[in-house]
Formats: C-alpha cells, sequence, structure tokens
C-alpha cells in the first residue's frame, strides 16, 4: 500500500486579499471562543508580517506571539492596537442573546472564583 504525504494546513497560505482575512476573523468572533478569535488574529498579523505589526504597534515580538496564541490571553488594547495596523475594525452589531461560553469569558471567570 502506497502511503500518503500529508501537510500542515496553514490558513495564511490561503489569504488571498484583506477581505479573505477579515471574513476569517469575523468567522472567529462568531464562535465567541477567545482562543480561537486570539489564533485567528495571529494567523492574519503572520500573513502581513509580524515584523511589520511588532513595529507599528511598539509591541514586542515575544509577548505579540504568545498574545496571539491558542493559549493566549491579549488585553483588548492589544487587540485593537493590532487591527488598527491590519487596516481592520471591531464593529458591534445586534445578535442574538446566548450565554457565554467557558472560552468566551476568558480570565473574568477566574478572577471572580
Amino acid at each position: 500500500m502506497k502511503k500518503e504525504k500529508t501537510y500542515a494546513w496553514d490558513p495564511v497560505d490561503h489569504f488571498r486579499n484583506e477581505q479573505d482575512m477579515a471574513v476569517y476573523l469575523e468567522a472567529a468572533f462568531e464562535e465567541n471562543d477567545t482562543a480561537l478569535i486570539a489564533t485567528a488574529l495571529g494567523d492574519i498579523a503572520r500573513a502581513k508580517g509580524m515584523t511589520k505589526i511588532v513595529a507599528d504597534t511598539g509591541l514586542g515580538r515575544e509577548s505579540l506571539y504568545k498574545s496571539l496564541s491558542p493559549d493566549g490571553n491579549p488585553e483588548l488594547s492589544t487587540v485593537l492596537k493590532i487591527l488598527a495596523v491590519l487596516g481592520l475594525q471591531l464593529k458591534a452589531v445586534p445578535g442574538r442573546i446566548t450565554k457565554p461560553s467557558a472560552g468566551a469569558m476568558g480570565g473574568a471567570q477566574k478572577k471572580n472564583q
């Protein structure tokens, strides 16, 4: 039997333009999962060039990678700085009311317990 070779899938390889990046991030926000949002933002930052993001935001490279990892928990100010550099914006639109998931609560649950 012939072995099939597999390759790691990286969303960065599939972004054709800024619209693709915006749709990708919007889909992450719709899932209401902070780890997914941080990871998606990190993917977009890598696609744009992490060196440029570091220079334009004034954030440290190591802290940026850590914040935008699945285990990261970036502060809102960090997210807003990154979005601004990426040419994206955070918008609030009416949606359905749901109970927040554990991932959506981030560090807030831990602090209140």
